[in-house]
């Protein structure tokens, strides 16, 4: 038969098995489960405990017999080990992807397109901010899932000993850690490690700036430019306000455990470390406090990287109909709300943002989701990040350090620019 007959035959039954099992039909088709196991592929610690259990009952009640395997794997080596896998006769079936990684897996071929299926995976309205990263040349390569964004995390105990409450813009920002550094008791007015280079990508956006830029027919670097070394600037000037190390990231040392410590008033964060500072210094619970990173214009918070996780389907799944009921069954309403709930993380339409309310930091987030981006959703992004990262070490640290700027960014954009192939 010609194959793209096939093709179409195979998409139009996959829609109907979508659509029947959104509408609450069991149908006949449930007796042809019995005995067959999706293989899912999550990382490790994104599902809370309670999402994915209840995620697993629904999806074996909707598809009697069948078995929902559930397989965590670590962020380290994931890209590699991935892509074996999605070029396997047989892949893990539905995959959880970094969402700045989605545009590299569907440019090796190995995600399905879920354009023709986003009605029935619920996508009419999923956040466009979210949404961007799943879309490569405008194709639906994956579903948006959750996402997270840094935010201020602050010591109110510190911050009201100096009679401070959280700032509404970037100048009264940096007027209050001008306070909070001479406020007894603080060692750090705001804890921002020299390498922490997903802060710094949030003031480069800010700045009207990306790491890279299209020139002609190929991307480069574009750290040189007037806004790059502006956000460097700013950079600069936000790290002097404590004691991180200029040569090293949030996890060297471990920020929050320098937090828990009572004498840093703040730090640019995610809303998983506040648990990290509570399990070391557990009195601490009703000290944290969040807000949003301010802009330069009242109560417009700053822009910054949206990271998180999208959903996709193997091109090589052996199971469509499966595979797209788990898509669905795991990002309907109930379950993002559940999510939501249970992590703190924004879920993927804004519409059910009340989920949040109560969490402090989702509280926060969700008032910076519409001024946030992403790192360059470019298939050869991972490269630039592999290994030992140009934007740190060749840009962020030796300016820290007090070299000129213009040349670090020089260093630092042609090495980019080799990574990304020069085109």
């Amino acid at each position: 038969m010609n194959r793209r007959l096939l093709v179409a035959l195979g998409t139009a039954a996959t829609l109907a098995a979508v659509t029947a099992c959104g509408s609450g039909s069991g149908g006949g088709a449930a007796h042809g489960y019995a005995g067959q196991t999706l293989t899912v592929w999550l990382m490790q610690g994104d599902a809370p405990a309670s999402w994915q259990a209840a995620v697993t009952a629904q999806f074996e009640a909707a598809y009697p017999g069948a078995r929902l395997n559930v397989v965590q794997q670590s962020w380290s080596g994931i890209q590699e080990r991935l892509s074996e896998a999605l070029s396997a006769l047989t892949p893990p079936d539905v995959v959880d992807i970094g969402n700045t990684q989605t545009s590299y897996y569907a440019s090796i071929g190995g995600l399905l397109n879920l354009g023709p299926y986003r009605k029935q995976l619920g996508g009419a309205d999923w956040s466009s901010a979210m949404n961007a990263s799943t879309l490569v040349g405008g194709v639906q390569y994956a579903a948006p899932w959750f996402a997270g964004l840094r935010v201020v995390m602050y010591n109110k105990a510190l911050w009201a000993k100096a009679r401070l409450s959280p700032p509404s813009t970037q100048a009264q920002w940096i007027s209050d850690l001008r306070v909070l550094q001479d406020t007894p008791g603080v060692s750090s007015a705001l804890w921002l490690p020299g390498q922490d280079w997903y802060a710094f990508d949030g003031f480069l956006q800010q700045a009207g700036a990306g790491i890279i830029a299209r020139r002609g027919n190929r991307w480069v670097g574009n750290l040189d430019s007037p806004a790059g070394l502006n956000a460097a600037t700013l950079f600069r000037l936000l790290q002097a306000f404590g004691k991180a190390p200029k040569d090293n990231d949030e996890a060297h040392p471990v920020q929050a455990d320098e937090f828990a410590k009572g004498h840093v008033a703040s730090m640019i964060a995610l809303g998983y470390e506040a648990g990290t500072v509570l399990q070391a210094s557990p009195g601490m619970a009703d000290d944290i406090g969040w807000f949003p990173i301010p802009g330069p214009d009242k109560g417009v918070p700053a822009k910054t990287f949206l990271g998180g996780s999208n959903l996709a389907v193997a091109q090589n799944t052996t199971d469509r109909t499966l595979a797209l009921g788990f898509v669905r069954i795991a990002l309907d309403a109930a379950n993002e709300s559940a999510f939501a709930k249970a992590s703190g993380f924004l879920p993927n339409k804004a519409g059910l943002y009340p989920a949040l309310r109560g969490n402090a930091y989702g509280e926060a987030e969700s008032l910076a989701a519409p001024y946030a981006g992403y790192t360059p959703l470019v298939p050869d992004w991972g490269d630039v990040e592999a290994g030992t990262n140009p934007i740190t070490t060749d840009f962020l640290t030796p300016v820290l350090e007090g070299e000129n700027q213009a040349q670090a960014a020089d260093k630092a954009d042609a090495e980019i620019t080799a990574r990304l192939g020069g085109g």
